[in-house]
């Protein structure tokens, strides 16, 4: 067993600082949820705003359907995020289907390659028929498009 965080080195204001400050303006934020989120006390995408630089609103959290409109809009959001980028959804089941898609179509992989990795790496949406088939379905109609 490795050293426990206690026993890890503190980083100090400075570096902590300066970390923060290179994500905000180098990193991106893909944030896929509705003000229902916020209104329920999570996070609203103005709180996304203010905490970087970079970042897009693309609501696809229920009762919003995936579809391939979305995955289009989804993708184009991250095509011109920076890197690194946090995607997140209320739970992760979205976020995590919207990434392997993404990634999916960048290394020309086909559905069932990606939905092995998916189901290999314990993917949030691997465990969802309905997201599974999203990213199938959208993996599939977007290939033909290239």
């Amino acid at each position: 067993m490795g050293p426990s965080l206690d026993s890890l080195p503190k980083p100090q204001p400075d570096q902590q600082s300066t970390r923060r400050s290179y994500f905000r303006l180098h990193a991106g934020w893909l944030f896929l949820c509705g003000e229902e989120f916020a209104a329920d006390g999570g996070l609203s995408f103005e709180q996304v705003q203010s905490a970087i630089d970079a970042s897009a609103l693309i609501i696809s959290d229920p009762p919003r359907i995936l579809d391939l409109d979305i995955a289009r809009a989804q993708l184009a959001a991250l095509d011109k995020l920076p890197r690194p980028t946090l995607v997140t959804c209320r739970t992760g089941p979205r976020a995590s289907a919207t990434v392997y898609l993404y990634a999916g179509l960048q290394a020309g992989a086909t559905p069932d390659e990606v939905l092995a990795r998916a189901d290999a790496d314990g993917a949030p949406f691997a465990a969802r028929e309905d997201y599974r088939a999203w990213v199938a379905d959208a993996l599939t109609a977007l290939t033909k498009l290239d």
